[in-house]
């Protein structure tokens, strides 16, 4: 990959603390903190808040955060998770469950990848994109094939 196509990297540190933070606010325990493992590309945070048990995952070169109820390998279930929107919104984009899964629409034209939803990905993104073949915007900003 070429030096201008890396993508940046997120500060973990930093959203390591800013989870225990909201978390310990929320009357909740963070339960394990994992870095992005070998072909994984977010951070997953797993908490219980509220009653539940949840994952809270940043991708780790954009500020894009989810909530989900389940993480395992290549299966994410996101869910909305309001209350901790509103606390992690001034420091991440917080994605909904509608824009996660939101169906991605690819075309190829002359050899060339097209990506028709709204994004400012690179073209090696766009390689990676055409070869696994995600089917929604949430598998392409938390996947298990980087």
């Amino acid at each position: 990959m070429q030096k201008h196509n890396k993508p940046p990297i997120i500060d973990g540190k930093q959203f390591k603390q800013q989870c225990f933070s909201i978390i310990k606010r929320n009357n909740g325990k963070v339960l394990e903190f994992v870095e992005p493992q070998f072909a994984t590309n977010f951070l997953n945070v797993e908490v219980k808040v509220f009653d539940k048990h949840l994952h809270i995952v940043l991708n780790e070169h954009y500020p894009f955060l989810a909530f989900a109820s389940f993480v395992d390998f290549e299966n994410i279930k996101f869910i909305d998770e309001p209350e901790l929107l509103k606390q992690f919104s001034p420091f991440y984009k917080v994605l909904s469950i509608e824009e996660l899964n939101e169906p991605l629409y690819i075309k190829e034209s002359t050899g060339k990848i097209i990506l028709e939803n709204d994004n400012e990905l690179n073209s090696a993104e766009l390689e990676q994109i055409a070869y696994w073949k995600p089917k929604s915007v949430g598998e392409t900003i938390y996947n298990f094939w980087d």
